[in-house]
């Protein structure tokens, strides 16, 4: 039993540590509006995105409410007896069902369902429940040994909800066994894109063809539908968003992804959906900022594509392998 409060404890934190989070973070959270553009914006975009993204505003506004509603309300009833808890821990799964139909958030609502699932008892769904054997006096010794540990070390994420500076997926132990979370206290109002194209053609001129890389999860050719990959985690393709936010993001490691593509290293190919030289090594290479936008419904009928996106700068140089193999700017 012991187990099971500390799983709604963590629970909890999640929840509320989110909806902290929002209140304090970005206006849009506090007037509404912030469904205006996250469906757009997010990380992965999934099938239906584009579908909720076209949602009235009205029916938008419901969304962020009901939003802060699950979680800087209902996660106080975690702790109330049954049936009332079980009934708060469905309505954050619930919540994180319309999360999973609205995106693609790698695992993070499959986890939390599965935390909230401990929640519901058998009050709300009547079935036969065995009886259990009492365990023996050392696994007792040693749940209770877990919580103590746990409520120990709860105090500085429990202090960190309460506090003004509240920083959001943060750990406060070196084994990261009680954590703060929080997701999107900021939302983004443009979505960017780094396209990564290149070139086989020995000599760059202004008639040189560009063919561009896709990736298996991110927006790229605009007439391709988001494709839904949740649970699983495509940790290129996230990056590639946080790098569209901000080039600083990528400053690390973008120039070894052209290396590796210009090197057409197998395994790097791997992590894409499309090799446009078909596993052939390219001579130039280069990466390009667009500005993406979900089509209209008028122009997803006139041209059957998904996104509309327009040309913003360059963001890595033309480059190429050295003679050492390693990334040459030629420009």
């Amino acid at each position: 039993m012991l187990v099971l409060w500390l799983l709604r404890w963590v629970l909890f934190r999640l929840e509320f540590g989110a909806g902290l989070i929002k209140m304090r973070g970005d206006a849009c959270w506090r007037d509404l509006t912030c469904l205006y553009y996250h469906h757009e914006t997010q990380p992965m975009p999934g099938p239906l995105s584009w579908y909720f993204h076209h949602l009235p505003k009205p029916l938008h506004r419901v969304e962020a409410a009901a939003s802060h509603f699950t979680q800087l309300v209902v996660p106080f009833a975690l702790f109330a007896p049954p049936p009332v808890a079980g009934a708060a821990a469905l309505l954050m799964i619930l919540t994180q069902l319309w999360l999973v139909a609205s995106g693609n958030f790698s695992w993070l609502n499959f986890l939390t369902i599965t935390v909230a699932v401990s929640v519901v008892d058998s009050s709300l769904f009547p079935v036969p429940v065995p009886g259990l054997a009492e365990p023996p006096v050392w696994h007792q010794g040693l749940v209770i040994a877990l919580t103590v540990v746990v409520v120990v070390l709860s105090f500085r994420p429990a202090r960190n909800l309460v506090s003004r500076r509240q920083v959001m997926n943060t750990s406060f132990d070196r084994l990261h066994l009680v954590n703060t979370y929080g997701a999107f206290g900021s939302i983004t109002k443009v979505r960017h894109e780094i396209v990564i194209e290149a070139t086989d053609e020995p000599i760059l001129t202004d008639d040189t063809v560009w063919r561009e890389y896709e990736f298996k999860g991110k927006p790229g050719d605009p007439r391709r539908r988001p494709p839904q990959f949740a649970p699983y985690h495509l940790r290129l393709d996230w990056l590639m968003w946080f790098a569209a936010l901000s080039i600083r993001y990528a400053e690390s490691w973008l120039p070894g992804l052209a290396e590796k593509l210009l090197a057409a290293d197998e395994d790097t190919l791997k992590l894409l959906r499309r090799d446009p030289f078909d596993g052939a090594r390219p001579t130039y290479l280069r990466a390009q900022l667009y500005r993406y936008r979900f089509t209209t419904p008028h122009e997803r009928r006139a041209t059957g594509a998904w996104w509309a996106r327009e040309p913003r700068g360059p963001v890595l140089r033309t480059t190429r392998l050295g003679s050492d193999g390693a990334v040459i700017a030629v420009d």
